[in-house]
């Protein structure tokens, strides 16, 4: 009798335990005509607010409680182009399902469409965002998702635009499977660590697909980056890994670059396709970084590494049909080339180990020619020009005798 007696009483507090479970928090049902902003207010902790299809012309929607708000049938909340749509302040909140354009415009106040603010463990999801100064705002957030949204704007001037997805001073936040396009910016980093960007899309943004200002220990990879002024633009930053991305078709002005390094260390970008990109790598005081089994093909300069940059290791990559493979603005080289494949080295493999048995000089004498005098560009691939270039790489007068591949491959790395 005992046990049953015991049995009964662990039922019970089971049962207990499971009611009160599930009736932790409500459903609200919001229809259109009514607020969404009411609803909020008038909610609980844990409490879910599920709106219905329809057009909700609001803004300045706070959220200060651990809710989530859910659309069914991507509702759309208008802002009528004042203020901020919604404001995030606590932690644990979910935002879903929702169409939400026309925030306000403002050179003094980042407007968003969606910002999150000293909060953690909130989830941004499946939402499409149009027409906003900024898209989505995470300032102070820690442990958050923003994935599988898709965030589109009409930017024209940098100086009268935001960015799609700004993260500022975050840890450990997860942007994923985003499609963002039309901004200044597609994704902006400033003091952001511990943070992967994963499989996301970012075209036509006026300055960069992706720029990271003093952001260390953060990952991005899968990532498409295509005819943005710029693809990406890393600054001031440590310990970042950059692999498996595309940077292609930042074409057309001096400074498209599909990668600006700057004053970045002990960092890796591994098994990226830089295509058709005025400059697929520009690097300036880059240090300890391992650029490695990189795909550079049809791009104006693969790669512009200054004088700056030391003991760095570019290696095991493809250069293929590119106008320039390697241009600098130094006599000197404190970098390490080695065991790349490229197509304009006319080398020989007699011991057939798959390397050339003479190195190469990836730098043309024709390269230098132009950092110094751009108009020249107009005899590239000439007679003369392919000339001079092939006595300066036997007896090297002008280009840097210290860059120099030792052991090039003859077939591209698989």
């Amino acid at each position: 009798m005992k046990n049953i007696s015991k049995i009964s009483k662990f039922f019970i507090a089971s049962c207990l335990f499971i009611t009160s479970h599930l009736g932790f928090g409500k459903d609200i049902i919001v229809t259109e005509g009514n607020s969404i902003k009411n609803a909020v207010e008038s909610s609980s902790e844990g409490d879910r607010i599920m709106v219905s299809s329809g057009i909700y012309f609001e803004s300045g929607i706070i959220i200060t409680k651990k809710i989530e708000l859910i659309g069914k049938d991507y509702p759309i909340v208008d802002g009528g182009s004042i203020g901020e749509i919604f404001t995030v302040k606590a932690s644990g909140v979910v935002i879903k399902g929702f169409v939400v354009k026309n925030s306000g415009f403002s050179s003094l106040k980042d407007f968003a469409a969606i910002r999150v603010e000293n909060s953690i463990n909130c989830i941004i999801q499946d939402n499409k965002l149009i027409n906003n100064y900024f898209g989505i705002y995470l300032a102070g957030a820690n442990d958050c998702k923003v994935f599988n949204n898709e965030i589109i704007s009409n930017a024209v001037k940098e100086s009268a635009s935001g960015n799609g997805i700004h993260l500022w001073k975050c840890d450990n936040i997860l942007i994923k499977n985003n499609s963002v396009s039309g901004h200044r910016d597609g994704i902006y980093f400033e003091f952001v660590t511990h943070s992967k960007i994963s499989e996301n899309f970012s075209f036509n943004n006026i300055r960069y697909g992706l720029h990271f200002m003093f952001s260390n220990w953060d990952d991005y990879e899968y990532n498409v980056f295509s005819t943005n002024g710029a693809g990406v633009a890393v600054m001031y930053t440590k310990y970042v890994k950059m692999i498996n991305n595309r940077f292609e078709n930042n074409w057309g002005r001096p400074n498209s670059y599909g990668l600006l390094l700057k004053d970045i260390s002990e960092s890796f970008i591994f098994k990226n396709t830089f295509h058709k990109n005025t400059v697929g790598i520009f690097a300036e005081g880059v240090s300890k970084v391992n650029i490695e089994y990189n795909l550079f093909t049809e791009n104006g300069y693969a790669a512009k590494i200054l004088g700056n940059c030391t003991e760095d290791t570019i290696k095991a990559n493809n250069f293929i049909s590119n106008s320039f493979d390697i241009s600098t603005n130094s006599s000197r080289n404190s970098n390490l080339f080695y065991g790349n494949y490229w197509d304009k080295n006319k080398g020989y493999d007699l011991n057939k180990d798959g390397f050339s048995d003479a190195p190469y000089r990836p730098v043309s004498m024709f390269s230098m020619m132009v950092e110094q005098t751009p108009e020249s560009i107009f005899l590239l691939r000439s007679f003369l020009v392919n000339l001079l270039d092939l006595a300066e790489k036997v007896m090297p007068v002008i280009i840097p005798e210290s860059l120099i591949d030792l052991n090039p491959r003859m077939e591209p790395v698989i």
